[in-house]
């Protein structure tokens, strides 16, 4: 692929160094460790509310912070091309001990996944996961529990994480992979790369399945980001540097620790493909009654019963995010009636204003809607904002056409119905022309009947 092409050729105009810190620090290596390769070697750092802005590193003569009555998460990284530490860490850190007094673990591999060559980090994964048996046949020597064990896999690292669960006949607590690496792994039987059977819940987030990440479902449930490839906000050139390689792969990342903010819920919608969710097919959570669609990330969990139990138990789910944290967006259907006798063809972008004048704007482009007369056109739109009362509502036509005529879309009936709240009420507006390329702003008014 033309990206993992250009990321390589980056690696190898690189140049980076690393850094020491007072506390027990992540293995910080340069460049030159990466063109030489690293031999593995794995440290283990222990955070707990008792030592959260000082790591604790395990050793065979014990701790003095592990409780292993306690959940206990083990968070692994993966390819580590130029040495550099992750800058996710302590956010990660600091977010899981807000929410829960548990043991955090920090799987230092970067002397093993520190390589120009890829392969060889891949190569190590086994032996990782090998060693991260040690240390739990310790833990569960001690008094915990496998039910208590939540690993945390990137990349590499998520299928390391399946590994330590096949070694355990699926009995972890909980398995989840963030962007699990493709190269080498794409295609390969469940028993080499994570799958479904390696803990009783799996859960993962693709966000690059075009380049770094794998494409196809490997959990009891699967959540495509912006269907898995290019993510809002990421690069989309090599101009931009080391971002364009792994932006989309580190996002995964960033969605997971959002969830753990809770600013917002990011919810996802089951559906075979991505372009029948963006298609207003998958817009249903009636699977999931008494409960709501999943959500992504820390709490995806609650959702276990029902996944679980499935036949084959595989659940694959899709949402769109904005370009930047919290990531969320408020998903709502529009519905449009045309009387128009000949078809039109063409894209819509809605704006919502609430009596406080603040303004969300979505652009429906993602295919060119169809708008046939007296036939019901679907159409999804996310929103960055939230608004509870909406006051008024602008629609704007194109054809995308900038010769020739201007079009008109008459519509018969418009409804606005909100996705990520359904009990809300549902706004309609009937009768209006749109002139093509022309802003019609008009305030809503409650749903009368309409064909849904």
């Amino acid at each position: 692929m033309p990206k993992l092409y250009f990321f390589f050729i980056y690696l190898m105009c690189r140049v980076r160094a690393g850094t020491e810190e007072g506390c027990p620090a992540f293995t910080g290596l340069s460049i030159s460790s990466a063109l030489t390769g690293t031999d593995l070697k794995v440290k283990l750092m222990l955070y707990t509310r008792q030592n959260q802005n000082c790591a604790e590193t395990l050793s065979s003569a014990g701790s003095r912070y592990l409780n292993v009555t306690k959940k206990t998460i083990l968070i692994v990284h993966g390819y580590r091309p130029t040495g550099s530490p992750p800058i996710w860490i302590q956010k990660a850190v600091h977010l899981l001990l807000s929410v829960e007094d548990i043991n955090i673990i920090i799987v230092d591999w970067n002397r093993g996944a520190t390589t120009l060559l890829y392969h060889r980090a891949s190569s190590n994964t086994k032996k990782v996961a090998e060693f991260l048996k040690t240390l739990i046949d310790q833990m569960l020597a001690d008094g915990a529990s496998l039910d208590s064990v939540y690993m945390i896999g990137i990349s590499l690292g998520a299928h390391i994480s399946g590994f330590v669960g096949q070694m355990y006949n699926g009995k972890l607590g909980r398995i989840t992979g963030l962007d699990p690496a493709g190269p080498l792994f794409n295609g390969k039987p469940p028993e080499e790369r994570l799958d479904p059977t390696d803990a009783q819940f799996v859960d993962v987030i693709h966000s690059d399945i075009d380049g770094l990440g794998y494409r196809e479902a490997l959990g009891h449930i699967d959540f495509y980001a912006n269907g898995g490839t290019d993510q809002p906000g990421c690069p989309q050139t090599i101009f931009s540097g080391s971002q364009y390689f792994k932006c989309d792969h580190q996002r995964s990342v960033f969605l997971f620790l959002s969830s753990l903010e809770e600013r917002c819920n990011i919810t996802a919608y089951p559906c075979d493909t991505y372009r029948d969710y963006r298609n207003s097919k998958c817009a249903s959570c009636e699977a999931f009654q008494p409960m709501a669609c999943p959500i992504l990330g820390y709490y995806a969990d609650k959702w276990k019963s029902y996944l679980t139990l499935k036949n084959p138990p595989v659940t694959k789910v899709f949402f769109d995010t904005s370009d930047k944290e919290p990531f969320c967006l408020y998903h709502y259907l529009v519905d449009i009636i045309t009387w128009n006798k000949n078809i039109r063809r063409g894209s819509l972008i809605i704006k919502l204003k609430d009596q406080a004048g603040n303004t969300a704007e979505s652009k429906i482009n993602h295919e060119v809607a169809t708008f046939q007369q007296f036939n019901q056109a679907s159409l999804i739109a996310g929103f960055d904002q939230d608004f509870e009362k909406i006051a008024r509502i602008s629609l704007a036509f194109s054809t995308g056409s900038v010769i020739g005529p201007k079009h008109k879309l008459r519509i018969l009936q418009m409804r606005l119905r909100s996705i990520t709240y359904p009990e809300r009420p549902q706004l309609c507006r009937y009768d209006l022309v749109l002139l093509e390329n022309t802003e019609i702003i008009f305030k809503p008014i409650p749903c009368q009947n309409m064909q849904t």
